[in-house]
């Protein structure tokens, strides 16, 4: 006689659920709040300078840099003009495939720097993995261009984390984690920025990358 087949019962989706949302607060939790108060510093200090930020990453990185541009140039306004000059140079389609397809990909961040950038510019870097070539392409760019280099990293930290100024790594394996808190990282950028500008405090006090590299944080 022929034995009925053993149904193995399926985890809960709730329960998978539950342990992604434990799992972002767990690593949430392990966030170096200086790093990140640096990486403010840095903007508020290229707002002063009346510089502009860049922003690139790719894939869902991509949209995290165009989603920080976004808040970052209007999410911080008050009343007046504009409070930031930010670029997300993963948004213009037509100019990055064309760099793709006359250059390589790995030139499609570099090359638009190499065109846009001054000196006293921030660039910030978005890789989950720290090691994909446009990226670090980008950065070394930026430092010949004479930028200061923001990364925001995940797992090991990659290449990135070695070459710029400030590092806010995100100490997880798992790309959705990390891409999750790279977002609540810009956020929380923007709420504190926003907050010191409309504070009154003139942003020209705000200490400079000196302090920063003094420091060499995140590292």
């Amino acid at each position: 006689m022929r034995q009925p087949t053993r149904v193995t019962p399926e985890i809960p989706l709730q329960t998978t659920l539950r342990d992604y949302w434990d799992e972002v607060a767990a690593v949430a939790a392990k966030i170096d709040l200086e790093s990140l108060e640096h990486v403010a510093l840095m903007l508020l200090a290229c707002q002063a300078r009346k510089r502009v930020v860049f922003v690139v990453g790719n894939g869902g990185s991509a949209a995290t840099a165009s989603h920080f541009a976004c808040d970052l140039g209007k999410g911080t306004r008050r009343d007046g003009p504009p409070t930031f000059r930010v670029v997300s140079l993963t948004d213009n389609m037509p100019l990055l495939t064309a760099w793709a397809n006359d250059s390589g990909y790995d030139r499609v961040f570099a090359e638009q720097l190499q065109t846009l950038a001054h000196p006293g510019d921030v660039l910030v870097v978005i890789s989950a993995s720290g090691n994909s070539p446009n990226v670090i392409a980008a950065v070394e760019t930026a430092r010949s261009c004479g930028m200061d280099v923001v990364g925001l990293t995940g797992r090991s930290g990659g290449s990135l984390a070695q070459l710029v100024d400030v590092v806010v790594h995100v100490p997880s394996d798992r790309i959705e984690v990390v891409e999750d808190a790279h977002l609540v990282a810009a956020h929380s950028l923007c709420v504190a920025v926003r907050e010191r500008l409309a504070a009154g405090e003139p942003p020209a006090s705000t200490p400079g990358l000196s302090v920063v590299r003094g420091r060499r944080a995140g590292r």
